[in-house]
């Protein structure tokens, strides 16, 4: 009995020995640790101007477009265009029979010289009492409907030349020679390329800031330049989609490529808003935690860097890059910018900062604003 409570007791001697071995080697090693200098990734506080953007896609469309049709019925007897030429306004397209036109212009020519010499007698018997005035008026009547009637003639016989009807690209054409067109036959197509446009929509949360003269920048997988093109818009739908809650938005391009195209799908990047001069630092410098939203700044002296939690408030996002407001003076220090919320940082904690890559944390694409 005696034998088994010394055991006992020689074993919890034995297991309070061991943990407080274990909390003391824990604690060294604790130690051990806060006495190293934890390793960071920083990059230097800098003023940058930051580019607020929406990207949509949109489909880029000619200056001007018209489908060429017939204005009167007959028989194509020419064709005076080859397929993608470029033309003038006016430039003669296609030329449909005028024979019978003409031949009801020159009658109409022998009516109205007739009309216009009756007219003339009744006037001069007019003047001797020698007709009446319900003759004169009769006279006078027929002279205009014989006026009207030639312009009328000779409007659709001009018809029969279709011409274009501004400077462009000519399409394909439809029909050859000897075809019968009606006004509802398509015959071709004219394009001004001179000048592109783009349609795409944008969400009804957005359309506020979107506006005449908002700017925009284009590019297409396609484009054998690898440089977007850049756009302004001219025109803003003032209704909303119920189907997609958005606004139709047109937009006109500046010197596009040769090689963009009518009917092309483009990546549309459209400007919202441009913040010059901005205290910016990576996203993933940001640390929130339950004493709001701070960053990690390396301060101290160059030999022996510490840690140093500044209180910050955040503005403008993008492109992995945020603007930052805050009371101490931070422009131009490093700051951590990797990793900072799964380290173990505290205030004071020394620290091994080394460059980060700039590239990888995307203030490559944020651009530094010009010197005075």
């Amino acid at each position: 009995m005696n034998f088994s409570r010394t055991l006992t007791v020689s074993l919890l001697v034995s297991g309070l020995v061991g943990l407080t071995s274990c909390k003391e080697k824990a604690v060294a090693q604790t130690k051990a640790v806060a006495a190293a200098p934890q390793s960071v990734e920083v990059v230097p506080i800098e003023r940058r101007d930051l580019v607020e953007s929406l990207e949509l896609i949109g489909t880029v469309a000619a200056s001007e477009s018209a489908q060429i049709r017939a204005e009167v019925a007959g028989l194509v007897r020419a064709i005076h265009f080859v397929e993608g030429q470029q033309v003038k306004q006016g430039a003669l397209l296609i030329k449909i029979d005028d024979t019978e036109l003409a031949a009801q212009v020159l009658q109409a020519e022998a009516a109205l010289e007739l009309a216009k010499s009756s007219f003339t007698r009744s006037e001069d018997l007019m003047r001797t009492n020698a007709s009446t005035k319900a003759e004169l008026e009769r006279a006078s009547a027929e002279y205009k409907t014989a006026q009207a009637q030639l312009a009328f003639l000779r409007s659709r016989l001009d018809k029969t030349e279709i011409r274009a009807p501004f400077d462009g690209t000519v399409g394909a054409r439809t029909i050859s020679p000897g075809d019968y067109v009606t006004s509802q036959s398509a015959l071709t197509t004219v394009d001004d390329l001179s000048k592109l446009k783009i349609d795409f929509e944008v969400p009804e949360h957005y359309l506020r800031r979107v506006k005449t003269g908002t700017t925009f920048t284009v590019s297409t997988r396609g484009a054998e330049s690898p440089d977007a093109t850049k756009g302004e818009v001219y025109f803003v739908s003032i209704s909303i989609s119920r189907e997609t809650r958005s606004s139709a938005v047109k937009g006109l391009l500046v010197n596009p490529p040769a090689d963009l195209r009518p009917g092309m799908f483009a990546s549309v990047s459209l400007i919202l808003e441009t913040r010059k001069n901005a205290l910016a630092i990576p996203e993933s410098a940001i640390l929130n935690s339950t004493r709001g939203t701070q960053i990690v700044v390396v301060d101290g002296p160059k030999d022996a860097p510490v840690a140093k939690f500044v209180p910050v408030k955040l503005g403008l996002r993008t492109s992995g890059v945020v603007e930052i407001f805050t009371d101490e003076s931070v422009e131009g220090k490093p700051v951590v910018a990797a990793g900072v919320g799964a380290l173990a940082l505290v205030p004071g904690m020394k620290l091994a900062p080394r460059p980060a890559n700039a590239e990888m944390l995307g203030l490559a694409t944020a651009a530094k604003p010009n010197a005075p």
